[in-house]
């Protein structure tokens, strides 16, 4: 069956058309990063308005892409939470207006679970259990998947997320927007021994907390003004990929799981994939990394879980809203 999902939950637009909810028929997406670097951020209402101009011509693409017609698709999903209200109801609308014309089944997903068939869209072989690490610009958090639909949050964060503390630490250095590829690719050329940074919370719990670390950054830097910014990088992110991967790995080993799989926008930083590859080997576990495509927002995601929920669960009723504030559960 194919499944068209719409993903608009922040700064990309992205339309894709998934197979059987393992095979990517097309992927399109559309970036607003230049629309919002002026600004260091996300702008909620450009975000809305840039998604309502470039939602047609990307269905037009994908289904170009895919070479079928909308009387082919079998389902028709969206990214129904968490993300900006505005920026949700772009593509809840789409989809259901979509459902509604060509009398198929809608379904609202939840974003947090589109990143983990990521996962599946990697390894379409991978079997639950599993811990699961999301990490984005939005969320970090830890989840326990028994099941794909049976998820238990087993630590998450307790002020920025991973990749918000990028972003910050970036603006701070005025290295630019979005700050986490910058900070990745100066990293690259950088000595983490030379900035040695507190890893906050490392022993307590499976919580995170990268506010402290972020200003224990400023702090570097306004002591060191002669720092190298790629040493200062390199230590700032040798910090947080510690804290993510020895965080993992722990509640890994007490669920006594074999499997562990990174997702989300900041699973496409190579000094984390680096790292927890090199663990993993090391402790014997085995490690489902997403493509770094299918790391950052997109629909095709969306489609492969919109298959699974439709399994399981049937198609979301019209009426239901956008849900920015949506759990994962």
């Amino acid at each position: 069956m194919l499944v068209l999902a719409i993903e608009s939950s922040c700064d990309e637009t992205a339309v894709a058309i998934v197979r059987d909810a393992t095979v990517v028929c097309s992927s399109v997406i559309s970036s607003q990063v230049q629309l919002h670097a002026p600004f260091g951020g996300v702008v909620p209402e450009i975000a809305s308005r840039a998604h309502l101009e470039q939602i047609q011509p990307l269905l037009s693409e994908a289904l170009r892409e895919a070479s079928v017609e909308l009387d082919d698709i079998g389902a028709f999903a969206a990214t129904e939470g968490p993300g900006l209200a505005g920026a949700l109801i772009v593509g809840v609308a789409a989809a259901k207006t979509l459902a509604l014309v060509f009398d198929k089944p809608y379904v609202g997903v939840n974003h947090h679970e589109g990143h983990l068939y990521a996962a599946l869209l990697q390894e379409p072989q991978l079997l639950a259990p599993f811990m699961a690490l999301v990490v984005s610009g939005g969320h970090t958090m830890i989840v326990d998947v028994r099941a794909f639909g049976d998820y238990r949050i087993v630590g998450r964060t307790v002020d920025d997320a991973a990749g918000e503390a990028f972003d910050k630490v970036a603006r701070f250095c005025g290295l630019g927007y979005p700050g986490g590829p910058i900070i990745d690719r100066l990293a690259a050329n950088g000595d983490p021994n030379l900035v040695r940074l507190p890893r906050p919370m490392l022993n307590d719990g499976y919580d995170f907390s990268f506010s402290g670390l972020k200003t224990a950054v400023v702090r570097f830097k306004q002591d060191n003004p002669g720092v190298a910014i790629e040493d200062l990088a390199a230590g700032f992110q040798a910090a947080a990929v510690d804290v993510l991967c020895t965080k993992l790995l722990r509640a890994t080993e007490a669920a006594s799981y074999d499997t562990v799989v990174v997702v989300g926008g900041v699973a496409a930083n190579s000094g984390l994939r680096q790292e927890i590859v090199a663990r993993c080997e090391v402790t014997d576990v085995r490690c489902v990394l997403a493509d770094r495509h299918l790391c950052t927002d997109n629909a095709a995601m969306i489609a492969a879980a919109a298959s699974g929920q439709l399994a399981r669960l049937g198609p979301t009723d019209l009426s239901a809203p956008a849900r920015p504030g949506l759990r994962l559960s």
